[in-house]
């Protein structure tokens, strides 16, 4: 049984932040819904994140990153038109698909070949990732398919077997709607899902070349 309910508060952080580095796998709050966390340098725990969810492994795994000097460990281009949706939305609930650098571990990319990141605006997720020094996972704690944890109650309640290691308490988030999924690897950007923030908000969506 996870040692749920621990409160977001700085000791605790710091021990879910132990848990990760050990290898182990926490739930936690972000700006959208309650993410699954493992360090993307434990292939055993980014195996077990599919386990917990029951997900496919043909999906990949999206990540959180401490700030934007991590993306050049994760991504093998970062084009100019990145750097003005981050400046513009990060931190925040956009998440940014790049072309993954070579020799990253598959669940981050499946058979993409391609990596989803952003940076979240939840503080109980901006100080973990800032312990852990580099990048973990944040999919969203429930089962695939069903819809997303808003507490740590519905986390507890959906991922039972097997359980997270640990379950950080932030109190109740949106939920939803998901991150704004936009795929920046291709020119022009392309839109993948549509989330918290829509795409009418995005301008490189709707600029237009030269006739």
């Amino acid at each position: 049984m996870p040692d749920v309910f621990r409160p977001c508060d700085i000791k605790s952080v710091e021990k879910a932040a132990e848990v990760l580095l050990d290898g182990g796998v926490v739930a936690f709050p972000t700006e959208t819904s309650y993410g699954l966390g493992a360090s993307v340098k434990r292939l055993q725990a980014l195996e077990r994140i599919y386990e917990i969810k029951h997900r496919a492994r043909s999906k990949p795994l999206l990540v959180l990153v401490p700030d934007i000097s991590h993306l050049e460990s994760l991504a093998a281009e970062i084009p100019a038109v990145a750097f003005t949706l981050i400046e513009r939305f990060w931190p925040g609930p956009l998440t940014l698909i790049f072309r993954a650098k070579p020799g990253l571990s598959r669940p981050l990319c499946a058979s993409t070949g391609k990596i989803g990141v952003r940076i979240s605006s939840h503080p109980c997720a901006r100080t973990l990732l800032r312990l852990i020094g580099h990048p973990v996972t944040a999919t969203s704690a429930n089962m695939s398919g069903a819809q997303s944890a808003a507490t740590a109650e519905e986390v507890a309640r959906a991922l039972k077997d097997p359980a997270p290691d640990m379950i950080l308490d932030g109190g109740r988030v949106p939920g939803a709607p998901p991150s704004t999924i936009l795929d920046v690897s291709v020119n022009p950007p392309r839109l993948l899902r549509v989330g918290v923030i829509d795409s009418e908000d995005i301008p490189v969506l709707h600029e237009r070349g030269p006739a």
